[in-house]
C-alpha cells in the first residue's frame, strides 16, 4: 500500500506545516464546554471560488461535542476511514453545478464516503462491533447516525482491508465496472482497444484492469508521471502507458493504438480527451466518468467539446453520455460481489494512497486534486 508523506506534524493540538504555516488550526468550539463526548471534526472553512484551486486551508479542524446518549434508531460509530474524491470539488462551491450534489455549507461539517465501526446501537439491525459504511459520513472522529442510513459490511469479502469498501469494492469500483458494462459496449473477442485517462487514479486504475477482464484486447493508460506509468504496466497489466507531461499525447496514441480507439474511459476531459477523441473509431464509445481538469473552472458538466472535436464525434457517431453510477444501484450487490471476487483472486490489483489523521484530510484532498495520489486517496482516522 502506498502511503503519502505529508509535511505536517502535531504541536500542542494545532496542526502546523514544516514551513511554519498552518494547514488546519485546532479550534475549540464553545459547545465543547457543555456536557457530552468530545470529538474532532472538519468543517468547510472557506470556498476556493468557482475557478480557484482548492487548498488545505479551505478546511478547518475543530473540537466539538456529541450527546452522551443515543436515541431509538440511532447508532454511535467510530470513524475508521474517509474517502476524498474529485467530485467533492463541486461541493465546495455555493452552486455545485449538479442536480444531484448538495453544496457543503461554511462552518458546517463536511461529509462523504466513510467506513466505521459501531460502538453503541439502538437500531435493531446493527450491533456493537459491526462495520458499516455510508455515502454521507461526516468528517469527524465519532458520530451519531441514523442506523437506517448505514450499510453493514462483510469484512471477509475484502480480506479485512476495510478501506477497499471506499474504493475497489465500493462506489469507485462500481463506477469503473458499471461504466464499462453500461456505456463501454465491450465485447469479448471483438479486438477492442481501450484508452483510460487519469489511469493511475482511483477509478482509472480499476477501469483499465476491468476493461481487460471484460474482453478488451488492448488497454492503454494516460497518467502524469513515469512512476505512475510504470505501475500501470508492471503491476496492473496495462499494455502501455503515456506520460502526458512528456512528449505529444496524440503522437504516442498513434504509435500505441495503430487500429484506433474503440472505448475511452474519460476521467479528465480537456486537451487530453480531445487528443483521444480525435483518434477514436467509427461507432466507438466514451465512458464519461469525470472531468477533473475542468472541476476548478466555471463550466457546465459535462463540459462541451471544442467545435472541431464535436464535429469529429458527430461524424464518427461516437457516443458520449453522462454516466452517473447512482442510477444503477439496482446492480450494486451483484457488481460488488464480482469486484470482491476479482480482488480475492488477484485479478484486480488495488492501490491506495493513505494519509494518517483527520487533521490532514484537507491536505489529502489538495494533493489528490493535483495528482499526488496513486490509486484511491484514503484518510485513516482511527485503527
Amino acid at each position: 500500500m502506498y502511503r503519502a508523506k505529508l509535511p505536517y506534524h502535531h504541536e500542542n493540538g494545532a496542526i502546523s506545516s514544516g514551513a511554519g504555516g498552518s494547514s488546519l488550526q485546532g479550534v475549540q468550539c464553545e459547545t465543547a464546554a457543555k456536557a457530552g463526548m468530545i470529538i474532532q471534526r472538519v468543517v468547510l472553512n472557506s470556498r476556493p471560488g468557482k475557478n480557484g484551486e482548492p487548498v488545505a486551508e479551505n478546511f478547518r479542524l475543530e473540537q466539538s461535542t456529541i450527546p452522551d446518549t443515543i436515541q431509538a434508531g440511532q447508532v454511535r460509530v467510530r470513524t475508521l476511514y474517509l474517502s476524498v474524491d474529485p467530485y467533492m470539488r463541486c461541493r465546495m462551491n455555493e452552486d455545485t453545478g449538479s442536480d444531484y450534489l448538495l453544496p457543503w455549507q461554511l462552518a458546517e461539517v463536511a461529509d462523504g464516503g466513510g467506513v466505521g465501526v459501531v460502538e453503541e446501537s439502538k437500531y435493531d439491525s446493527l450491533a456493537k462491533g459491526d462495520v458499516v459504511t455510508s455515502f454521507s459520513w461526516p468528517w469527524q472522529t465519532v458520530a451519531i447516525l441514523d442506523g437506517s442510513l448505514l450499510q453493514k459490511l462483510v469484512p471477509q469479502l475484502v480480506n479485512g482491508r476495510l478501506s477497499y469498501f471506499l474504493g475497489a469494492a465500493g462506489i469507485t469500483g462500481l463506477t469503473a465496472l458499471l461504466g464499462i458494462k453500461e456505456k463501454g459496449h465491450v465485447a469479448a473477442g471483438a479486438n477492442q482497444t481501450m484508452v483510460v485517462s487519469g489511469a493511475a487514479g482511483a477509478c482509472g486504475s480499476l477501469a483499465g484492469q476491468i476493461g481487460r477482464l471484460e474482453g478488451c484486447s488492448r488497454v492503454v493508460g494516460i497518467a502524469g508521471t513515469d512512476e505512475k506509468c510504470s505501475i500501470l504496466v508492471q503491476e496492473m497489466g496495462f499494455d502501455a502507458a503515456i506520460n502526458y507531461k512528456k512528449g505529444n499525447v496524440a503522437e504516442h496514441l498513434r504509435e500505441l493504438c495503430p487500429g484506433g480507439v474503440d472505448v475511452y474511459f474519460d476521467n479528465v476531459g480537456g486537451d487530453i480527451s480531445d487528443a483521444v477523441i480525435s483518434q477514436m473509431n467509427q461507432n466507438s464509445h466514451i465512458i464519461l466518468c469525470g472531468q477533473i481538469s475542468q472541476y476548478n473552472k466555471d463550466v457546465p458538466y459535462p463540459p462541451p467539446l471544442p467545435p472541431d472535436i464535436e464535429k469529429i464525434r458527430k461524424e464518427r457517431n461516437i457516443t458520449r453520455e453522462r454516466f452517473l453510477v447512482l442510477n444503477y444501484m439496482d446492480k450494486q450487490e451483484v457488481s460488488v460481489l464480482q469486484l470482491c471476487q476479482w480482488i480475492q483472486e488477484g485479478k484486480l490489483k488495488v492501490r491506495e494512497t493513505v494519509v494518517e489523521g483527520l487533521a490532514n484530510i484537507g491536505a489529502a484532498f489538495q494533493s489528490m486534486m493535483s495528482g499526488g495520489n496513486i490509486g484511491k486517496q484514503i484518510v485513516s482516522v482511527s485503527k
